[in-house]
């Protein structure tokens, strides 16, 4: 049997994206002076409302609606915001995915509904009797529509066709945050100045991302040497987060200087 439920009508303020991002409801505070900025932090900007979470990679990660973050935090009371140049500076690495076990979410394109489990793993729900055992009697209240351009965020995974093939409270309890959720790793500065690369090598995991930034005064870039990827021209104090997802070994230069030449080892 394949669960199914009218479709809701959302809000124009809740389906308003900037970014990839809905517009999420929240008092626009003005800033002048930079804010610290730690791993694990909420912020926005001063010019749209988009709610961001700081990974322990380096990189932004943008809540898709109000729904989904309501998902991971009751309230915005510990959303900094900071200036639009400040943010800009801060790579954007993707959309948080609802919380595993919170809610069931489905697609207008598709009738199925799906549990959420870690990782932004979607596991078809395949009938009512399954969805009560996991939800209760008012599971039907405790689904929500995502955007189809949204569903690209998840996986799927293997469908659900007993109670015991899957425990929300247990999946909820085993991620502590995002990070967590995302499997997100620290970033490995190389550091780039007029002399060169600083270093020549560097060696990450799989899933792990690397950021160069130029110290130098000059501008300076890493190019991969096949062209697949680059920071872009990096000026001075400007940095790139590059992650590498596969093993391997991925060698690049200075379009400035081609006679540096650096490796990323990717285990």
């Amino acid at each position: 049997m394949t669960l199914t439920r009218t479709r809701l009508t959302l809000s124009a303020a809740a389906i308003m994206c900037a970014i990839g991002a809905s517009v999420l409801a929240l008092a626009v505070p003005q800033t002048q002076a930079l804010v610290t900025v730690n791993n694990g932090d909420l912020i926005r900007g001063e010019s749209f409302t988009a709610v961001y979470y700081v990974g322990e990679d380096g990189m932004r990660y943008v809540f898709t609606n109000d729904k989904n973050f309501f998902t991971w935090y009751t309230d915005f009371d510990d959303v900094k915001v900071i200036t639009d140049a400040q943010l800009s500076d801060i790579q954007i690495g993707g959309n948080v995915t609802y919380k595993p076990g919170i809610k069931m979410v489905k697609i207008n394109t598709d009738p199925k509904t799906y549990a959420v489990d870690a990782g932004g793993e979607l596991r078809h729900v395949s009938s009512e009797a399954i969805a009560v055992s996991l939800y209760g009697s008012n599971w039907n209240t405790k689904i929500d529509d995502i955007a189809d351009g949204f569903f690209s965020n998840y996986t799927i995974g293997d469908p659900i066709v007993a109670a015991v093939d899957f425990s929300p409270t247990s999946v909820t309890a085993s991620v502590v945050d995002i990070n967590t959720d995302k499997g997100l790793m620290p970033s490995i500065d190389f550091v780039i100045n007029d002399d060169g690369y600083e270093d020549i090598e560097v060696q990450v995991e799989a899933g792990q991302g690397v950021r160069f930034v130029n110290e130098g005064a000059d501008s300076h870039t890493a190019t991969a040497d096949d062209l697949t990827w680059g920071t872009g021209t990096l000026m001075t104090g400007d940095a790139f987060i590059r992650k590498f997802d596969v093993p391997g070994t991925f060698t690049f230069f200075d379009s400035y200087d081609s006679t540096n030449t650096g490796a990323v080892y990717v285990e």
